[in-house]
């Protein structure tokens, strides 16, 4: 039934982990399908190498806030 809906409508994608200011996760409220943006913009399923890559993606980026925000304090 959760297929027909998705069928019939389309997906209902909602952002479930921001990794970065342009990168989301997303998933589907009625199908629990899972997807990604990619360098494009554009979504991509998301797969365990995906999850990974965007695992390391969210540990660069939020240790690049954290760096710039150190920097702008000291000055």
């Amino acid at each position: 039934m959760k297929n027909l809906i998705c069928s019939l409508k389309g997906h209902d994608y909602r952002v479930i982990r921001r990794v970065t200011d342009y990168v989301n996760e997303y998933q589907c409220m009625h199908c629990k399908k899972q997807m990604s943006t990619n360098e494009n913009g554009a979504l991509t399923p998301l797969t365990p190498k995906q999850k990974e890559i965007n695992s390391v993606l969210n540990y660069i980026h939020r240790k690049k806030k954290q760096k710039a925000a150190q920097l702008s304090t000291n000055y």
